[in-house]
């Protein structure tokens, strides 16, 4: 079957290529840190994200999406450049934009949803629900580890996303179920 939406076809495979890329930044982010229990959490948020291409390329096959091999070269290229840069940059901006990367990530899974409500497809509601749920718990994670960073005001103001500020309107404290999710990220 064919998928019949060009912006959402170019999503999936931005999104599939993309998991890769954040996949390979997190293998160098886990590998520069010293502290085991960053460590761990940031390993298991790289197999997340490979988890993520993976359920993210099943919803491709269904509609026979070819993979992207521009997009696969570009953000192969950007998650080693990334994974290699978290062993120069200190300890703080790996988390830091990391977090930021996450925020906006989270939008990508519930616009996928918008977009196939908009078709009159629902099967895949609960899989890209999960996917933008799970990359908050990432952001939120990776905001806790440095909400009391000195460097973290100036950062907010640069690049505007931090404690007061993101990319998405979801509160995992407040999340709604699936079913009434519709009014996230919406523009």
């Amino acid at each position: 079957m064919q998928l019949n939406h060009p912006e959402l076809v170019d999503l999936l495979k931005k999104a599939y290529s993309a998991e890769k890329a954040a996949s390979f930044a997190y293998q160098g982010h886990a590998g520069s840190v010293k502290n085991p229990i960053h460590k761990a959490a940031i390993h298991q948020i790289e197999l997340d994200e490979w988890n993520h291409r993976a359920e993210v390329l099943q919803i491709m096959n269904d509609f026979d999406i070819p993979i992207s091999k521009w997009y696969e070269i570009k953000f192969h290229i950007i998650g080693k450049v990334i994974s290699g840069s978290c062993y120069v940059i200190g300890w703080f901006m790996p988390f830091y934009f990391a977090g930021r990367l996450e925020s906006g990530n989270v939008c990508e899974y519930f616009r996928m949803k918008h977009f196939f409500n908009d078709l009159g497809i629902t099967k895949y509601d609960q899989i890209l629900y999960e996917m933008g749920i799970k990359e908050k718990e990432h952001e939120v994670y990776f905001l806790e580890v440095i909400k009391d960073n000195k460097m973290l005001p100036f950062f907010e103001k640069l690049f505007s996303w931090g404690t007061g500020q993101g990319f998405n309107n979801i509160d995992l404290d407040k999340k709604y179920p699936v079913e009434e999710s519709s009014n996230y990220c919406k523009k």
